[in-house]
């Protein structure tokens, strides 16, 4: 057992060494690339450590900065849709209740063939071609509009 736990700890100690030296990478003549634990003689070739190789790079401190400027810039679009939103929401209901005046409007103007309107403070009854006159105008709106 105690043979076992100083193999152990041998192998243990000599890994850590090895893990620690660099390795070599280079691209021949014929475009191959290369690793290697000693680097080609008359060849540049990059140096990688293994300690560098399994841990990831942190973030350029310039890309948080930008992705504070997006934050602000999809809230500032964000405001600005939900201000669009409310006015075309408001556009709707308004819209709506013309509509709903126009139809009402036709339903007198169909219904009662003798009708009165106000004008100038004055009250007057319209004749059969006015009242089609104005039928016909409201139809169209309602075509156009609802």
């Amino acid at each position: 057992m105690r043979l076992m736990i100083a193999a152990g700890s041998l192998l243990l100690a000599l890994g850590g060494a090895a893990a620690a030296a660099p390795i070599y990478k280079w691209v021949d003549a014929e475009g191959v690339t290369h690793f290697g634990a000693h680097p080609p003689a008359g060849q540049p070739a990059e140096t990688f450590s293994i300690s560098n190789i399994g841990s990831r790079p942190s973030p350029p401190a310039p890309a948080v900065a930008i992705e504070n400027e997006n934050e602000n810039e999809n809230e500032e679009q964000a405001a600005l849709d939900r201000q669009v939103q409310r006015e075309v929401a408001q556009q709707q209901a308004e819209l709506k209740t013309y509509c709903t005046s126009l139809r009402t409007s036709l339903a007198q103007l169909t219904n009662n063939p003798r009708l009165r309107v106000e004008e100038d403070g004055q009250s007057r009854r319209i004749d059969e071609e006015e009242r089609q006159a104005r039928i016909a105008e409201t139809r169209q709106k309602i075509a156009e509009d609802c």
